[in-house]
């Protein structure tokens, strides 16, 4: 009988899966999403709806994934046995999917991260001509630098869950959170600023209620907790049965919001100090370029402070590589505990296969990068990703009955607590989830 890897240890989990909903969505999403939307007042809501909606999400995945104690497509064909076993594998296979399309593109984001670290690193020591074409937007550089990503992951999903995934998110994790401080101190030091800071932290709360803000609050709540493809069941599967998920979810969460609420005290401020330099950051109260700022704006305000600004900008590109790293490794492991589990491969060569596949549907994207690039991250954080997540609040409230203590009468009946969340994940997270979809689709 096959023995399941674990992790060792409470802390060795939470940092796992901290490290897995911690990526590129905290540490750009975020920010963006604030300075776009209102600032303090997103940052408000942001956190009500991660209360709301985010966190007992997160609890759903995880404790149909602690109870299995078995892969997603294992776990979720299991919980589903009884009523729709067929879905509930097919729905697994889903996330397997899910989980490949999401590597497909945070792998050619992440090499960009790693690139632009490396200009940096090359402009230190006067190769000018190599910092700008690492720097440029072109199609060798993302064939030369998406499978150094593709790489670093499988080598350390290939060690195993305590050797290769714990141990590094121990390592990695205390970098990222002290490189995120470093750089915070240093920008809040510059002109403009303070201007930043304010607009981040004091709240309008005439916008609160707005409809566009509290969509786009929810929608990031959501998805910078990396739920939906199921790399936070796997995850649960490697805890002890029965550990307490609510106090693993709960810090999970607040490590992942700190990480988030970080990121808004660096990028804004940052972006109002290159503003107060003289960039033009804002048009009509929202962000030139959304997401490609952070590939043009800021490497052009870093590169007006001279030597000491191509240092934070490899410390900044540094931890942006660092955050995606982590989440790719979660992703990975999904499909390779499958292949391990029902396929009975072992991890090394399920490892190099998820691999070969995850770096061939990158290089197709690549290849038709126009076409192809928006539209897959589309599919992923606007449908897929939301449907199966209303997909396990449906199992763990309505579908699963033999093993779930959520929906167990005589538990429910003697604990008033259990059986408000019970009813509290049965009833109205599906509701809410339902109304994030159809305005974050439609």
């Amino acid at each position: 009988m096959l023995v399941r890897d674990s992790f060792h240890s409470r802390i060795g989990f939470v940092l796992a899966a901290a490290g897995s909903a911690i990526g590129l969505g905290n540490i750009w999403g975020f920010p963006t999403n604030a300075a776009n939307n209102g600032g303090g007042a997103f940052l408000f809501v942001y956190l009500v709806v991660t209360l709301l909606l985010a966190l007992p999400a997160l609890y759903a995945e995880i404790y149909i994934g602690n109870q299995a104690q078995k892969n997603p497509v294992s776990a979720l064909g299991e919980a589903c046995k009884n009523r729709l076993p067929r879905f509930g594998r097919f729905a697994g296979k889903a996330g397997l999917c899910g989980a490949i399309m999401m590597l497909s593109f945070y792998t050619i984001v992440a090499g960009w991260m790693l690139s632009h670290a490396l200009s940096a690193v090359t402009a230190i020591g006067g190769l000018t001509d190599l910092s700008n074409w690492l720097a440029s937007d072109s199609t060798l550089r993302n064939l030369l630098f998406t499978p150094v990503f593709v790489l670093l992951g499988a080598a350390i999903i290939h060690q195993g869950v305590h050797a290769g995934i714990e141990k590094w998110s121990a390592r990695l994790m205390p970098i990222l959170l002290l490189m995120l401080i470093g750089l915070i101190i240093y920008i809040l030091q510059q002109d403009g600023a303070m201007a930043g800071l304010k607009q981040y932290l004091i709240p309008d709360f005439t916008q609160v209620t707005d409809p566009t803000l509290v969509i786009s609050a929810m929608g990031q709540a959501f998805f910078s907790l990396s739920i939906g493809v199921g790399g936070m069941m796997v995850y649960g599967s490697y805890m002890q049965k029965d550990k307490d998920i609510g106090k693993l979810v709960l810090s999970i969460g607040a490590l992942d919001t700190f990480i988030a609420f970080l990121a808004g005290l660096l990028i804004i401020p940052a972006l109002f100090v290159a503003q107060h330099a003289g960039q033009q950051v804002f048009a009509d109260e929202k962000l030139i370029g959304e997401g490609q700022l952070i590939f043009k704006i800021l490497p052009t305000l870093f590169e007006s402070m001279g030597t000491v600004g191509l240092l934070v900008a490899t410390g900044f590109f540094s931890l942006l590589s660092i955050a995606a790293l982590t989440s790719t490794i979660s992703s990975t492991e999904v499909p390779v505990s499958y292949l391990v589990e029902e396929k009975s491969m072992s991890r090394k060569k399920a490892t190099w296969l998820v691999s070969a596949v995850v770096l061939t549907a990158s290089m197709v994207l690549i290849a038709f990068f126009e076409a192809l690039f928006g539209i897959v991250i589309q599919v992923l954080t606007t449908i897929m990703q939301p449907l199966s997540c209303l997909f396990y609040f449906l199992v763990v409230g309505w579908i699963w009955n033999r093993g779930n203590k959520l929906t167990d009468k005589s538990r429910l009946s003697n604990d008033k607590w259990l059986w408000v969340w019970g009813n509290y994940l049965r009833y109205v997270c599906p509701i809410l989830l339902t109304v994030v979809f159809v305005n974050v689709a439609f």
